[in-house]
């Protein structure tokens, strides 16, 4: 009986974890698929690798590009591409609002660019608008109806944000139709994130 108790402790405790893990890992991580901008997080056009350059000098690198795209947004107003990089730009110095902006733009000369219609979803996240990101991911998915970061940031938004935990499930589930070996941002199986998923709303 004592190595009985012991091992249903154990369970117990992994179930734990795991639900803790879920929980973690269900509060803010979430997809981007922008392109990589110079001196952003994601890499660099050149100079030192990313991982040899401190946050200050990065951060400066970021400002001054947001200088450059904000002029070259002023002398060119048609082109989409430099509006998708100065939101990419905003969206990685936490300035959602001005990247809505510049990606509403961009998507306005160049409508239905599934990776433009994510970010400018994430971004409706972070400004704490989850309805507008939802529908955001949606027309990314009316587009693209495989995008696979869109499909994990909508069940992302529809469960931590909004309580929907069925929709979230369901988006997931959609998910691993389209891509069986889909994983989180961290490497987490989207199959094991159903599972724990499952595993929480057994232990309400």
């Amino acid at each position: 009986m004592a190595e009985s108790e012991g091992g249903v402790k154990q369970q117990t405790l992994y179930i734990s974890i795991a639900v803790a893990l879920l929980v973690g890992f269900l509060m803010g991580i979430i997809y981007s698929d922008r392109s990589p901008q110079p001196g952003g997080q994601m890499g660099q056009q050149g100079g030192a690798p990313p991982q040899q350059m401190g946050a200050a000098q990065q951060q400066q690198q970021l400002l001054q590009a947001i200088n450059s795209l904000e002029l070259a947004v002023k002398q060119n107003p048609n082109n989409a591409e430099t509006w998708t990089q100065l939101g990419n730009a905003y969206f990685d110095t936490d300035q959602p609002e001005k990247a809505i902006e510049a990606y509403t733009k961009s998507l306005a000369i160049i409508p239905g660019n599934p990776a433009v219609l994510t970010d400018l979803g994430v971004m409706y996240r972070r400004a704490g608008q989850p309805d507008k990101a939802v529908a955001t991911f949606d027309q990314a998915l009316q587009v693209s109806p495989g995008f696979e970061q869109a499909m994990f940031n909508k069940g992302i938004v529809l469960y931590n944000d909004l309580g929907k935990n069925e929709e979230a499930r369901k988006a997931w589930q959609e998910l691993l139709l389209v891509n069986p070996g889909a994983r989180g941002p961290d490497g987490t199986p989207i199959s094991e994130m159903i599972k724990m998923l499952d595993t929480f709303q057994g232990q309400k």
